[in-house]
């Protein structure tokens, strides 16, 4: 019997190559079936590398200029340097010794027996807020790259003024403050009045002053603040009193 002819004979180049692409393609819907996919381990399909595949590469792009962006502002911040003049930096000093005196004054005060329970409140409200206040000065002193304290024998230089540092204005004397310390009931309380109205009233010329005179809005609106506060305190005081 005679072998039978090779139907390819027939066939032309181009039904051949018809064939095969139509062979190839069923080889490949039949991967993906198995699980394999376009990018599967199949001897017959193309693996990427990692870093060539698409969905790869956008994320890297965009990650890379998520940490560029992020790497600039962190260099070009460090790098500032926030301007200020003398004002920013004598207020800041200065009050800081200032505040910290009335801190003290509040703890004494509240140290005292048989004192008014407004009073030990408000008393109280002034250590705490003022401590804040204190902290924060030191951080905008270290911003601004200057002492933390008033290093010279002058204070209230930024002011056009010149007083020795624990003599600011409305500060008390230490022989005050003894005194004041050995004190109890309604004469406490009325010198613990008469000592802190007069320091926040010094207190509140210098941030008048330097609300309008720092060069830095971090300074200018918590001066502006401190004096609204302490306006504020010095009422409640005296209403204690009454």
């Amino acid at each position: 019997m005679a072998a039978p002819a090779d139907e390819s004979a027939d066939l032309s180049f181009d039904q051949i190559i018809e064939l095969e692409r139509r062979a190839d393609e069923r080889e490949a819907e039949a991967n993906v079936a198995a699980g394999g996919g376009i990018y599967g381990a199949s001897d017959d399909t193309i693996v990427l590398p990692w870093w060539q595949h698409p969905v790869n590469i956008i994320t890297l792009v965009v990650t890379a200029a998520i940490l560029a962006g992020m790497v600039g502002w962190m260099v070009g911040d460090s790098g500032s340097r926030i301007e200020h003049n003398e004002v920013d930096t004598g207020f800041l000093q200065d009050m800081r010794e200032h505040h910290e005196q009335a801190v003290l004054m509040a703890f004494i005060y509240r140290g005292l027996p048989d004192t008014r329970p407004g009073l030990r409140t408000v008393a109280a409200g002034i250590a705490r807020g003022q401590s804040i206040e204190v902290g924060r000065m030191i951080q905008l002193l270290r911003d601004y790259g200057e002492t933390e304290s008033n290093e010279s024998d002058s204070a209230m230089t930024w002011m056009g003024m010149s007083a020795e540092v624990g003599q600011m204005p409305g500060m008390a004397s230490e022989a005050e403050l003894d005194e004041l310390g050995r004190l109890s009931g309604d004469a406490a309380d009325r010198m613990f009045v008469s000592l802190m109205t007069a320091h926040h009233l010094g207190g509140i010329e210098m941030a008048d002053f330097a609300a309008t005179n720092a060069a830095t809005s971090e300074v200018r609106d918590m001066a502006a603040a401190m004096a609204h506060a302490q306006r504020g305190e010095i009422i409640e005081m005296e209403n204690e009193l009454d």
